[in-house]
């Protein structure tokens, strides 16, 4: 049986260190190098863009090291699959903590590259096969503060509030900021959020009772306190709809 192609972003803070990864590779059948980048934030940019099937990624690197970097893929989708290259042989739980799919020593032999790629090409052909709604569906955000990320779980997020380009996330622990539209967050997560406003996407097990105020503008009153939030007429009948049924 034929390889499936696959697509590969290197990522190491040394650039002979990706020069041998990109050497490696090139022997190998039906893999392409799709691009490399030498941190954590350039390779989750480099994802976003290029969105390769593997990211090989180097730990010990300066500002967002490849561990902070894989807790961050791990909430796209489609998810690539994530195997460590590196100098250290200590990391290797936290390595797979973050979901990693193997982890390699350097000097990294080719015949040993040769084994991880065939886990990674059963983990692309079990992604495919996945039901497209599992799939597509997250179960955490990921927001940044400063030169850190932090993995908000969707189930803990009370509701989503855009504020100019971001989306302010308020959930169990405080807020957060995104930088996410509300349009794509409410298409990806339509059967767990409700729309109330242009601006405003809320928990459906959130919303405890609706309330008209004297000038006639209804408000969304949330299980977990807090202001209550207002409901635009426009979203007035189809959120009446939404929990009649829940």
């Amino acid at each position: 049986m034929n390889a499936v192609a696959m697509r590969v972003l290197v990522v190491d803070d040394e650039p002979l260190a990706r020069a041998r990864l990109i050497n490696l590779l090139a022997a190998l059948p039906q893999v392409t190098v799709v691009g490399e980048a030498g941190d954590g934030r350039a390779a989750l940019a480099a994802c976003a863009q290029l969105q390769p099937d593997l990211v090989l990624l180097d730990i010990a690197m300066p500002g967002m090291d490849g561990l902070e970097a894989a807790r961050a893929l791990a909430a796209l989708q489609p998810r690539p699959a994530v195997v460590f290259c590196t100098a250290y042989d200590a990391h290797a739980l936290s390595a797979f903590e973050a979901q990693a799919l193997d982890y390699l020593v350097k000097p990294v032999r080719s015949e040993r590259l040769a084994l991880a790629l065939e886990k990674v090409r059963t983990f692309l052909a079990g992604r495919g096969s996945a039901r497209s709604d599992e799939a597509r569906a997250r179960s955490q955000l990921c927001a940044r503060l400063g030169g850190h990320l932090r993995m908000i779980p969707v189930d803990e997020i009370r509701y989503l509030q855009a504020d100019e380009k971001y989306v302010v996330v308020h959930h169990a622990r405080g807020e957060d900021l995104i930088e996410e539209s509300l349009k794509s967050l409410e298409a990806e997560f339509a059967e767990r959020f409700v729309r109330i406003h242009r601006n405003c996407l809320v928990a459906r097990e959130e919303i405890t009772e609706l309330r008209r105020s004297p000038e006639g503008h209804v408000h969304a009153v949330l299980r977990h306190g807090g202001p209550p939030l207002e409901v635009s007429r426009r979203s007035l009948t189809q959120l009446r709809e939404t929990l009649r049924h829940l």
